[in-house]
């Protein structure tokens, strides 16, 4: 399988090597993308008054086969959005940050649905183990931190973020055991291709994924996400939180559903916390 290049970064670091006919068809892409990936190789030439020949070799100079195949790659640059290729407007500052994760929570907090949060938390609860898998950036901090939840409160769970690993957990798990798969897209081929194999051994499918996704359609049940990025791609994306959220949802109504034991782990964690660390009673169990 062929990696695919980013061309305007192609373009952009072998500018100062090109010649100086070369340069003016690369200005002219730069400026108008959509135009130049739909425009003739003789529109081409006019529109940067240079020849049908600088065209050509100007195509090979920054990697491509030929004029077609740079016209290919330039649309294909237009798929992942203007907003990576212009200068998205920044009119929020750092408030934006806070401003966007508070509207992350508001939209999801109305997707969930109480009768599939207790039938979650009734299939983690009676699991011989809980098997959390996520990969990337924000569905592996989810993944890691459902871990990080439900071991406090006495129950046998692991974390996989490595896409060999969680294919051959997925082939070698109980038909007791429960996978939580969560996936910022609900895209990921190897995420698809782990939940496809446990689910053929009947193993219980928990997603925490955007509906409507292969992922979603897979799942025996799907607890939804929903995400909205803006233009201004340099903030980090506030889906994260959404995931964390529900994470947080389940693993109180594990707790809540069965308090004495959970009162008790819990309480058997403060105390070795506390008397490791020091410092006033509020703090966090350990984290």
């Amino acid at each position: 399988m062929a990696l695919e290049t980013d061309i305007i970064s192609q373009i952009t670091e072998r500018f100062s090597a090109l010649r100086d006919a070369e340069k003016k068809v690369a200005k002219l892409i730069i400026d108008d993308i959509e135009a130049a990936a739909n425009a003739s190789i003789t529109q081409l030439a006019e529109n940067a008054a240079v020849s049908e020949a600088t065209i050509t070799r100007f195509a090979k100079a920054i990697g491509c086969t030929n004029v077609r195949d740079m016209k290919i790659k330039l649309a294909q640059s237009l798929t992942v959005g203007q907003r990576f290729i212009l200068e998205p407007p920044d009119t929020t500052g750092f408030q934006g940050v806070y401003e966007s994760i508070k509207q992350c929570l508001d939209i999801n907090r109305g997707l969930v649905d109480e009768k599939d949060i207790d039938t979650a938390v009734e299939w983690l609860h009676n699991a011989r183990q809980v098997i959390a898998i996520g990969m990337g950036g924000g569905s592996t901090i989810a993944s890691q931190e459902l871990q990080h939840r439900l071991f406090r409160l006495g129950y046998p769970v692991v974390s996989y973020n490595d896409g060999l690993l969680s294919r051959m957990v997925a082939a070698t798990a109980d038909s007791n055991d429960v996978l939580v798969m969560i996936s910022a897209t609900g895209y990921t081929p190897v995420i698809i291709e782990t939940a496809q194999l446990a689910i053929e051994y009947g193993i219980k499918v928990v997603a925490i994924t955007p509906k409507a996704t292969p992922l979603a359609e897979l799942a025996n049940l799907l607890l939804p996400i929903q995400h909205q990025e803006t233009d201004f791609i340099y903030k980090p994306s506030a889906s994260r939180y959404a995931m964390l959220a529900l994470v947080d949802v389940i693993s109180m109504g594990l707790a809540v559903n069965h308090k004495r034991r959970s009162r008790d782990k819990l309480r058997r964690l403060k105390v070795a916390l506390d008397s490791h660390r020091g410092g006033g009673e509020r703090q966090p169990l350990g984290d």
